[in-house]
């Protein structure tokens, strides 16, 4: 348990996912603030915040996944009801930040809906943001309020350095993936190889070529989440056909949309991937939990990271 002073904290949660932040309490040995989230009869959301915020550091956990729409709305109706409560901080902690592939312009009269979502959170009232491996880390420089952006390589690597795993390499899904796969391949002291795909439309991927040395070793794929799981897939399979001994698959966010489960179920039952790793920044529902997916708890990292914003103390020393 992390003790830390209830008397000034507050930690309310939408229902994106409770399990999470009814175990991030548990460990800062405090209890969920009182919010009753309702819907009247059009669809329209309405929240009440139960108890007294005027003055104190108030912390709303509210990842964006599926429905997305619902829950960001969710998060920012919360912030503005306990921001017209005259909280004296509000910090978002959003583990998963939806829309964040939308970082840029890639065609013309696209919209860059990262930074839209960004300016949608400080106008509701946010003070701060507290996060988890963003899709892209510019997306801190959307905000002009601090950005806390927690990693859970640290918790993934922890798993994989338990199984001993011998001549093991790390495989970027992609490109832009590769300092990602660079910072995990540092912690665990081993190479790194890169996936070249291109991308023909946001469902379907194609593999052009392998950059790195797969043969005979134990891969293990690093991405920020596994959406459809066309990538980590076609990655597998590309990998495999380079000659690598057995592949591990491991993401912080499960999005697990659309056809997901279904191509991670047959491809399991094929052995081409021996285990996939992912954390609970998204709750997963019963209906696409499966045995080949391991899920770790990133509930401890995120309230030390809470009681050090609390106290004001250094985010980037639990990193070192």
């Amino acid at each position: 348990m992390i003790a830390c002073d209830s008397k000034e904290l507050q930690i309310f949660s939408g229902n994106a996912n409770l399990s999470l932040a009814e175990e991030i309490v548990a460990h800062l040995g405090t209890q969920l603030g009182k919010a009753d989230i309702s819907r009247f009869p059009d669809g329209e959301l309405h929240v009440e915040i139960g108890e007294n915020v005027r003055g104190r550091d108030v912390f709303v956990i509210q990842p964006t996944c599926h429905p997305v729409n619902d829950h960001l709305m969710e998060l920012l109706v919360m912030i503005d009801a306990l921001h017209r409560a005259s909280a004296g901080r509000i910090t978002a902690v959003i583990p998963y930040y939806s829309y964040a592939r939308q970082d840029r312009k890639t065609r013309p009269r696209e919209p860059i809906t990262a930074k839209l979502v960004a300016n949608l959170l400080v106008e509701a009232g946010a003070n701060r943001i507290l996060t988890m491996d963003l899709h892209a880390g510019q997306i801190q420089g959307f905000f002009d309020i601090p950005v806390d952006h927690l990693e859970a390589a640290p918790i993934l690597v922890d798993y994989f350095k338990m199984k001993n795993l011998d001549k093991a390499v790390v495989v970027s899904p992609d490109v832009g993936g590769t300092a990602r796969a660079r910072n995990f391949s540092g912690y665990l002291n081993k190479p790194i190889a890169i996936i070249d795909k291109y991308r023909s439309s946001f469902s379907n991927v194609e593999i052009m070529h392998i950059v790195g040395d797969v043969k005979d070793k134990t891969a293990i794929i690093v991405d920020d989440m596994i959406d459809t799981a066309g990538s980590i897939i076609k990655g597998s399979q590309a990998i495999f056909n380079a000659g690598a001994k057995e592949i591990y698959i491991c993401a912080t966010h499960p999005v697990l949309a659309g056809p997901a489960r279904e191509r991670i179920e047959k491809y399991s039952r094929e052995k081409l991937f021996k285990e996939i790793v992912v954390t609970n920044t998204i709750q997963i529902p019963a209906e696409k939990k499966l045995d080949c997916i391991k899920i770790l708890s990133v509930s401890e990292l995120f309230a030390e990271a809470i009681k050090r914003i609390h106290y004001n103390q250094s985010i980037s020393a639990l990193f070192r």
